[in-house]
């Protein structure tokens, strides 16, 4: 309880039913999230990648699978977030049809970690969409394949900037 508590404040009257309710509400807002339409939105860039919580999600391996996008007028948008296996060609493939079904069209360009199974699962279900490394990923790989102790000066100026 002291951890929703900083969120809505000592008199917020956490009693079981305002935790029930709370829940509740929570659950609808996401429900809403996953299921809203698409279709109304173009998407020229979206960022997709694997986050890799410390805790168990429920099986091993398990990842939050999350796409961002930037609209053509740039706004930024969360388009949607999943629960995956590793972030294997399946699980992405389920994400994006997930959102082509709910009315999302090829993005221009998907900038993505490098991770075999999201390309292979974009040409399946978004194959207009063109997609590149992401630096940062690339720049980390490229240092992480240096010596240790060449390391330290490959992350001087530019690329530096990258890792942080």
């Amino acid at each position: 309880m002291p951890a929703l508590e900083q969120f809505l404040g000592s008199a917020a009257g956490l009693s079981p039913a305002t935790v029930t309710r709370l829940t509740k509400q929570w659950g609808d807002d996401h429900a809403a999230f996953q299921d809203r339409d698409l279709s109304d939105r173009d998407f020229v860039y979206v960022w997709a990648d694997g986050v890799h919580p410390k805790i168990r999600l429920g099986q091993a391996h398990s990842c939050v699978l999350v796409l961002l996008g930037v609209r053509l007028d740039g706004t930024k948008e969360l388009i949607a977030l999943a629960e995956g296996l590793r972030e294997s060609t399946e699980s992405w493939a389920d994400l994006l049809r997930d959102c082509r079904q709910r009315g999302m069209r090829d993005p221009e360009l998907v900038v993505g970690d490098g991770a075999m199974g999201l390309w292979k699962a974009l040409r399946e279900v978004f194959p207009a969409a063109r997609h590149q490394m992401c630096w940062v990923h690339k720049s980390r790989n490229v240092t992480n394949a240096l010596p240790k102790s060449a390391q330290p000066g490959a992350l001087k100026g530019d690329a530096g900037d990258l890792q942080r």
